[in-house]
């Protein structure tokens, strides 16, 4: 994703690969692409080189090859949170379906979660087609219920899943030996299944994208911030980008951009990966078919077993810095590294040994309602798409093909989805945005302390509910 373009591209020796476990081990040498030439022309110029706006890039161009597109990055393609979040290519929305169903109805909520289902084996095909290594498995989502507070919750998911018209293939309730055969973490209850996600390594398939799109024509420069985009211009660092239309696939760095403020927030996600397991601990641990994993607590926590038998583990609890600022040191929280490592080893003490080999973080593009948003304005030809409140390896699949058709004229069943146009409300000027995030961040964590401590849900939780659209 395109950072905020008050501050300069790094340098073309900058050290990449650090940046997260997955940059690590990407297979990847980093080297940067060469930036903008000087001023070009173009069909479609887009903003941002993650999974937005390769995978609109990638898209257009299988659809209309004859297409003039540029992708212009000011870091490199999977720097932000395409190549940095936690591998999970699921059907996730961050709006509940009774929040969507509310907004459009029932039948759009239905046919919402079904694009984004399709979405998760459209991934999977694509990355077979164009031979990349993601180290993809889909193994599906479990997400624990381990308190009474926790299985209401689950409970009440599966309710509202059936009331848009999804079955029990899409979404079930598994009993507490079934939950435990899966995932042996502790103090299982039960837990919801879904079969709609798969576990994959992010920074392998934004890279591949990336090449991807450049074999179909598409030029990618890196190392080009842009600082404004003005009536089918993009003025950049390295010279301008006149195009007929222009896509904004900035996610959590949008707010860098000149009359983009406040749309989206940038709320950090911060990760660790341990030391490769062995094989008498998975034994125990189970996640056999490498299913992601969560529970219903309050504050997000999120883990898979990697295609090498690690933990990549993650999860919410980050500040959210005044003015909505994005630094390099931001991704570091030694507090949060370890409030993960003990959630970590809470769920399975056999980890407590482990070692950590690689923290980090980054930020995630939050809208004020929560909702997710596509769209193209044809008058002045910018499109955008986004806010998937870290929910955006899948979504961002649907976002691209939806925006492909979009700009193309193309009325199909993905242009009329109940995301399609749909604006946001901006956030509010500090101090009040600043008060307001950290308070929602301060509220999900005591309500938290009360569930453990009392094992009833929390009064505060409905409030909490409320804030995040649900």
């Amino acid at each position: 994703m395109t950072s905020a373009p008050s501050r300069p591209a790094r340098s073309p020796t900058e050290d990449y690969g650090s940046l997260s476990f997955w940059h690590a081990t990407a297979g990847d040498t980093w080297a940067r692409r060469a930036p903008l030439p000087g001023d070009v022309d173009a069909d479609v110029a887009v903003v941002g080189a993650g999974f937005t706006g390769l995978w609109t890039a990638y898209h257009l161009a299988v659809t209309d090859p004859s297409l003039r597109v540029v992708v212009v990055e000011r870091e490199v393609a999977g720097y932000g949170a395409s190549g940095r979040n936690g591998g999970w290519c699921s059907a996730l929305f961050p709006a509940s379906h009774t929040a969507v169903a509310r907004r459009a109805g029932r039948e759009a909520a239905q046919a919402l979660a079904r694009a984004l289902q399709a979405s998760v084996d459209d991934v999977g095909r694509v990355a077979r087609s164009e031979d990349i290594d993601c180290h993809r498995a889909k193994g599906g989502t479990l997400v624990l219920a381990r308190t009474a507070a926790q299985r209401a919750r689950a409970e009440a998911e599966v309710a509202e899943a059936r009331a848009i018209g999804l079955g029990e293939d899409d979404l079930r309730w598994l009993g507490a030996d079934e939950a435990r055969a899966r995932c042996g973490a502790t103090d299982v209850l039960g837990a919801t299944s879904t079969p709609h996600c798969a576990a994959i390594h992010p920074a392998r398939l934004v890279r591949g994208l990336a090449r991807a799109v450049e074999r179909r024509g598409v030029h990618v420069y890196e190392g080009t911030a842009v600082h404004a985009i003005r009536g089918g211009t993009l003025v950049t660092s390295h010279g301008r980008v006149r195009a007929d239309v222009i896509v904004r696939a900035t996610e959590g760095y949008t707010d860098g951009l000149p009359g983009q403020r406040r749309l989206l927030v940038p709320v950090y996600s911060l990760m660790l990966a341990t030391e490769p397991l062995p094989e008498e601990f998975w034994a125990r641990a189970g996640l056999h078919e490498r299913a992601t994993f969560s529970d219903f607590r309050h504050v997000l926590v999120y883990g898979q077993r990697t295609a090498d038998d690690r933990f990549a583990f993650g999860g919410r609890g980050a500040p959210y810095h005044f003015g909505s600022r994005t630094r390099p040191d931001f991704d570091r929280e030694p507090r949060v590294f370890a409030d993960l490592r003990r959630s970590l080893v809470a769920l399975f003490p056999a980890a407590a040994d482990a070692a950590v080999t690689h923290t980090w973080g980054g930020p995630i593009g939050v809208p004020r309602d929560w909702f997710p948003s596509v769209g193209f304005d044809r008058r002045s030809g910018l499109a955008w798409g986004g806010g998937y409140v870290g929910d955006g390896v899948g979504a961002s699949q649907l976002a691209g093909r939806t925006l492909a058709d979009l700009v193309l004229a193309r009325d199909t069943d993905l242009t009329h989805l109940p995301w399609v146009g749909h604006r946001w409300r901006r956030w509010e000027p500090e101090p009040l945005r600043w008060l307001g995030v950290n308070a929602a961040r301060r509220l999900a964590g005591s309500a938290e302390s009360v569930e453990r401590r009392t094992g009833r849900e929390a009064r505060r939780a409905a409030l909490l509910t409320r804030l995040t659209g649900h």
